[in-house]
């Protein structure tokens, strides 16, 4: 898009624009958004069209059909792209289903691990489906009660992350970093889901929760 086109869809823009553009800015770094956030300020066609002059104004960007991002420069990064954890919140918040990062990325979003996978697993008791996002797929996996435990929580990211390490010689050094820095009631949420682990899997989240019950 030209610089004059862009300077002058913003000259142009309209109070619902503006209002949206504002909202935008204000949130954290890689946030998602869909239409019906904006509900409050226009109608469903009034805010489908603010978002698309947007997109074209180069403010915002298109993730896919009804979910947009601002992107941000980052130092040493450079444009940031969407928060993946924010994105398939986005995607899932109207499906009453529950669902949980898995593999690489639990561990990923527990500071455990830098690697953030290309492919990232969701487990969920909903839709089996592939998203696909650029250069990042999303795959949503059916699975049954059993591999959803703690769904939705960081201890459900802990228990994946867990999964994840088994065997791993790095597992060891682990612990004492996830036991340090989980909060008090994420550890009582590991507590109650005791009973419901693997057997290979209760000493470790003993150990990590002690704090909360000793």
């Amino acid at each position: 898009m030209s610089f004059c086109y862009r300077n002058k869809l913003q000259n142009v823009m309209q109070p619902i624009e503006k209002s949206i553009l504002a909202r935008i800015r204000k949130a954290r770094a890689g946030r998602v958004f869909s239409p019906r956030q904006f509900l409050n300020l226009g109608g469903r066609s009034a805010v489908g069209v603010a978002l698309h002059r947007l997109v074209r104004a180069g403010e915002i960007q298109r993730v896919r059909r009804g979910l947009y991002f601002m992107p941000r420069q980052h130092p040493i990064l450079g444009q940031t792209g969407p928060d993946i954890m924010a994105t398939v919140q986005a995607l899932m918040a109207d499906s009453h289903a529950q669902w949980q990062f898995t593999g690489a990325y639990a561990a990923n979003a527990l500071g455990l691990s830098d690697q953030v996978p290309a492919k990232v697993i969701i487990l969920t008791d909903g839709l089996a489906r592939v998203v696909t996002l650029g250069k990042l797929t999303l795959a949503f996996r059916h699975a049954s009660p059993r591999n959803l435990l703690g769904a939705g929580r960081r201890a459900g990211l802990v228990i994946q992350a867990l999964r994840h390490l088994k065997g791993s010689s790095e597992m060891a050094t682990h612990i004492p970093r996830i036991r340090r820095d989980l909060d008090v009631g994420t550890k009582r949420d590991l507590v109650k889901l005791l009973e419901d682990l693997p057997a290979w899997m209760k000493p470790i989240v003993k150990e990590i929760s002690q704090e909360s019950h000793g």
